[in-house]
């Protein structure tokens, strides 16, 4: 009855160890597949998309999947990792993990506290339901992760825009109230042009291109952030509440 009682008790205080063993897989990129769960077409697709993403609207969408979560919660263990991680921009908070355990059949999308607003709980949770969990329970993974993707990015699309290298230099980029004085101008040149001989009415739109930095058409074209300069990618110190969703399949 005492080695019993003794066998129990080890076995109790190793369990703790055991369900922190799980450690913080390294942030690779926007697509961090340790479970091998995504296709390498697909994960080259998302890889893009994400990182387009990040360029228009600053917000740092992240995939991570796992063998295990190995004992722990998929609540605790993912904000464990964006804690770590700290996607999205600092002050902006505006990053997204979705976690995906493959073993546990377990998944969670964990909402930056700038994107609460937006991408609730709620919304969150139907995005799991009604748009991952039908496609994983068919095996079809990387329908699950495509799908998935695209509607976080469409319900958090518009929230904030990306802070291009021309304005981290001090150059601000150019102000909706010049754009519409801009297309004013050039409709009254137009409108001078058309009243003149013909053939001169591209003139200003070679200008115009050369006035923004010889960008054709004269839009600004913002480089890539974090996740490409250098070949490095990482967080920008983004904050995390606890806000989002998990589910299973």
């Amino acid at each position: 009855m005492k080695r019993l009682l003794i066998l129990f008790t080890s076995l109790f205080l190793l369990l703790p160890l055991h369900a922190s063993a799980l450690g913080i897989p390294k942030l690779q990129g926007y697509v961090n597949d340790y479970a091998n769960m995504i296709s390498g077409s697909s994960r080259a697709t998302l890889e893009e998309e994400l990182k387009s993403f990040e360029q228009s609207d600053s917000t740092q969408l992240v995939i991570l999947t796992l063998p295990s979560l190995e004992g722990e919660t998929v609540e605790e263990y993912s904000i464990k990792v964006v804690e770590a991680w700290k996607l999205g921009q600092a002050r902006k908070d505006n990053g997204i993990l979705f976690l995906v355990s493959k073993d546990d059949r377990k998944m969670r999308i964990e909402v930056g506290r700038g994107l609460e607003g937006r991408l609730t709980d709620l919304m969150a949770g139907r995005i799991i339901d009604l748009v991952v969990k039908p496609r994983f329970k068919r095996g079809d993974f990387d329908g699950g992760f495509t799908a998935g993707v695209a509607s976080l990015i469409d319900a958090t699309r518009g929230e904030f825009k990306a802070e291009g290298e021309n304005s981290r230099k001090g150059t601000q980029p150019f102000p909706s109230s010049w754009l519409f004085l801009f297309v004013i101008l050039i409709l009254f040149f137009f409108f001078l042009s058309s009243l003149r001989k013909r053939g001169k009415t591209s003139n200003w739109a070679d200008q115009s291109g050369r006035s923004h930095g010889g960008s054709p058409g004269g839009f600004v074209i913002f480089p890539s952030g974090r996740g490409g300069e250098g070949g490095t990618f990482g967080g920008g110190g983004g904050t995390f509440g606890g806000g989002g969703a998990s589910g299973s399949w």
